[in-house]
């Protein structure tokens, strides 16, 4: 599982491991935090058609998913 920081989620790249749509890198465009610095919503962006979708961050961690950066 990767590492994550949550305050440098926002606008770090993340690539599909399974593309759906030809959508295969992602761009994290939005985090948002409560009070006690918790990530409670977390919006990202596929580069190619602009479409947004609303993830749970800690689903970034999955290797199987996601890999960091755009390979």
């Amino acid at each position: 599982m990767h590492r994550i920081n949550p305050k440098k989620l926002l606008h770090s790249k993340w690539t599909a491991v399974k593309p759906v749509n030809k959508e295969k890198h992602f761009l994290v465009t939005e985090v948002e935090f409560d009070e006690e610095g918790q990530v409670v919503h977390c919006l990202i962006e596929a580069v190619s058609s602009k479409r947004e979708i609303s993830i749970d961050w800690r689903c970034l961690k999955d290797q199987t998913h996601w890999l960091q950066g755009w390979k």
